[in-house]
């Protein structure tokens, strides 16, 4: 059977009740639910006299090749099919003014374009929008039977990510360049207007929760006409059980296992080693696994925020021990090196020579043997200048040049040449790391979780809360 048009475009009502929301894929971009879907219109070719006890009549789906119905199809579906189990889940039935009500269980799986910015905390708004494949809005016309109350989502849907908020609906008018019947042939609507969609109270998803829906209805205007398209957004809000456990939490325990280190002796080199880099490289694992089940996108996510902070808390700790290694070890040298001044001064002053007899001027005299020091500034001494010695075997010999001076042995060279101890030692990093790495990881997280709860936390206008719909 045909569609006569020879007045008004004929309105089509829909509504739905969602029964289940199978999946939400952020890597495929898209949603599946199973749902009822129902659509409502008159043709006065089918009315008839009703009689006593009879004024409806209920048929199955193989009549329906006999009647005329609209031909809607699902804009954004990328993969869908009927139920058939145990016989084919679709009636249709007649009222006797030549109203008509065709109800069917589709699974669908549409596509659902997501923002990851705030991943995990973000919430999604996917969408069906509903249409008809030939006839324009000359023809048919959609509408949400309804009202807010076209679509209804079950009280037990449950995601493992996702928590459902609630839907809207939305009908607009969009330029196309397609052929078929236009809104002067066929009008769809929500026929039950807000409560044209519902959502079953079974509805569940591990990651997800629905949060609510709403419905739209669109002129959407082509080359060829203007066609009647309606649209069921449901908004779902992800549950962070799952990402806390798995990734915040041990995250953050393994920036606090890198601390330890800041507690090992600076001589356990082996140790604080093996500690930093086994923190480092099991950040760079577990970033890498993240981001491994999520698409290839090209904006930072929330997620990403908190874990490449972690990595950098974590190298910087090992990047800690590699400064107070070069420290300690600048250090241990110059104590070395004026240590051995010290004791070859020591050396001359315990080993010296026998006392010079008066009057011996033979070749084998005895010399009386003395420590002399040529300093050319004493403060360059400290800033690593040179400083020579020379051991001079007469002791009536005077030295031709810049000044000498005659050092005592029991004096302490260190103080006399500026060896003082540093403004900074290693310890003292050590100490200061104990303080200011937890400090300021405490205040990026407090700064991290308070804007990113609040600016994730926007709920769509117009949304029909799941809540509120119960």
């Amino acid at each position: 059977m045909v569609l006569l048009i020879t007045g008004p475009p004929v309105e089509v009502g829909v509504t739905m009740y969602v029964l289940s929301i199978s999946s939400v894929s952020e890597v495929l971009m898209d949603f599946t639910l199973d749902f009822y879907f129902r659509q409502f219109w008159t043709d006065p070719r089918l009315a008839f006299k009703p009689r006593p006890g009879v004024e409806t009549l209920s048929v199955g789906s193989e009549f329906i090749k006999n009647i005329w119905v609209p031909d809607t199809f699902f804009v954004n579906e990328k993969q869908s099919y009927f139920h058939i189990a145990t016989t084919s889940n679709e009636f249709i039935r007649i009222h006797h003014s030549g109203s008509i009500t065709r109800s069917i269980r589709l699974t669908i799986t549409a596509s659902c374009p997501m923002n990851l910015q705030y991943f995990p905390m973000d919430r999604q708004l996917c969408h069906i929008e509903i249409e008809s494949f030939g006839y324009t809005m000359r023809d048919i016309r959609y509408k949400w039977n309804s009202g807010l109350q076209s679509v209804g989502i079950s009280n037990e849907v449950e995601l493992p990510q996702f928590r459902v908020l609630g839907h809207r609906q939305r009908q607009t008018t969009i330029h196309l360049s397609t052929v078929g019947y236009t809104m002067r042939d066929i009008r769809y609507k929500w026929n039950e207007g807000p409560n044209s969609v519902g959502v079953s109270n079974e509805v569940s998803l591990p990651q997800f929760k629905v949060l609510g829906h709403r419905q739209r209805a669109m002129e959407i205007s082509l080359t060829t006409g203007n066609y009647s398209r309606l649209a069921c957004e449901i908004q779902f809000v992800r549950s962070m059980g799952y990402y806390l456990i798995q990734i915040y939490i041990p995250s953050g325990l393994i920036v606090i296992i890198s601390w330890v280190s800041f507690w090992l002796n600076r001589n356990a080199t082996p140790a604080r080693v093996a500690l930093g880099v086994t923190t480092v490289l099991t950040m760079t694992t577990l970033m890498s696994s993240t981001n491994a089940a999520l698409p290839k996108i090209s904006y930072v996510k929330s997620i990403d925020v908190y874990l490449g902070t972690c990595f950098v808390m974590v190298f910087a700790s090992l990047l800690e021990y590699a400064t107070v290694g070069y420290m300690a070890k600048r250090i241990q040298m110059r104590k070395n090196r004026f240590q051995k001044i010290a004791e070859s001064m020591k050396a001359a002053s315990e080993n010296p020579g026998p006392p010079r007899v008066p009057g011996d001027h033979g070749d084998h005299a005895p010399k009386q043997t003395e420590v002399r020091f040529k300093v050319h500034d004493p403060k360059a001494h400290s800033k690593g200048g040179t400083l020579e010695n020379t051991i001079n075997g007469r002791a009536d010999e005077e030295s031709a040049g810049a000044p000498q001076h005659i050092i005592h042995p029991s004096k302490d060279i260190t103080k006399l040449y500026g060896m003082s101890r540093p403004c900074i030692t290693p310890s003292d990093i050590d100490k200061y790391s104990r303080i200011v790495f937890p400090v300021c990881f405490v205040c990026f997280n407090l700064m991290y979780w308070i804007i990113y709860l609040h600016i994730s936390d926007v709920v769509a206008d117009d949304l029909v809360l799941l809540e509120e719909a119960k």
